[in-house]
């Protein structure tokens, strides 16, 4: 059904694309900039951020109009490989979630461009570069169904963080109202708490239709970042409110999660 579909019918140009990516990220684009200033990218991060807004609405929309609606059973829904109609918005929705994810490799690129290297971290490279992964195998073999759930509740997530990330790029006169910025993090985990339990019931269910290899890779991988979050929110909060207090400065760090209150430091999900 999507094999003719923009970036998947072969995973060799998203292995060009994610190749490039880093090539870029870790190598040429430091060096690039190494004796440059930073491009000041205000402008270009509001309306970014934006575009993000709104199409991360649009896919939970898309999400739960799909299937999550009622027409989804929430303990296990195998993937429906017709062309129903509802089958086929749920196959659109996977693309474009997958698409979006290819578009998110611009987080990283905006870091180097704006000089912040230390924003790019482990954690960060390794979200970027295995979601579009994640999504083409998606789109490709399993383009509905159980594991669905986690792009509509990430979604969720996009909307709130990149709302953010736009509003942090307006400068000091919006920054006293972005307070809630811990719980951002704790969004994180919650999602990736849901996602846990959503995935790992399919394994004790003998006639669920959905591969519960492919729920146990989802399951894992929520696991590795329920505990990557919440390292990061103990070093981050928790133990940072222990530390001497020393002068706030909101960063713009376009991508999943903005992290330190006193110190800027970076991961995602």
């Amino acid at each position: 059904r999507t094999t003719q579909w923009f970036l998947s019918g072969s995973m060799t140009p998203l292995i060009i694309i994610l190749v490039t990516y880093l090539y870029f990220c870790l190598y040429a684009g430091p060096r690039y900039m190494a004796k440059r200033k930073p491009f000041k990218l205000e402008g270009v991060l509001i309306a970014y951020n934006a575009i993000q807004v709104v199409l991360s609405i649009w896919l939970v929309y898309e999400g739960i109009m799909g299937g999550w609606n009622g027409v989804y059973n929430w303990r296990c829904q195998p993937v429906d490989y017709s062309r129903d109609p509802i089958a086929m918005r749920m196959a659109g929705a996977v693309w474009a979630y997958y698409i979006c994810k290819v578009v998110e490799l611009l987080d990283t690129v905006f870091f180097v461009l704006r000089k912040k290297q230390n924003q790019i971290s482990f954690l960060h490279l390794y979200h970027h570069t295995l979601m579009p992964v994640c999504g083409f195998i998606g789109v490709k073999y399993f383009a509905g169904g159980h594991g669905t759930l986690l792009g509509v509740i990430n979604s969720f997530i996009h909307v709130c963080m990149y709302a953010y990330y736009m509003l942090a790029a307006m400068g000091p006169k919006v920054q006293p109202y972005l307070w809630w910025k811990p719980y951002l993090t704790k969004m994180q985990i919650v999602q990736f708490v849901i996602v846990f339990f959503h995935t790992l019931q399919v394994q004790f269910q003998p006639t669920c239709g959905y591969p519960k290899s492919i729920a146990a890779l989802l399951t894992l991988n929520a696991a590795l970042f329920i505990y990557m979050f919440s390292m990061f929110y103990i070093k981050s909060y928790l133990r940072a409110a222990k530390r001497p207090s020393k002068k706030d400065g909101t960063e713009v760090n376009n991508n999943l999660l903005d992290c330190k209150p006193k110190q800027e430091e970076q991961t995602d999900a």
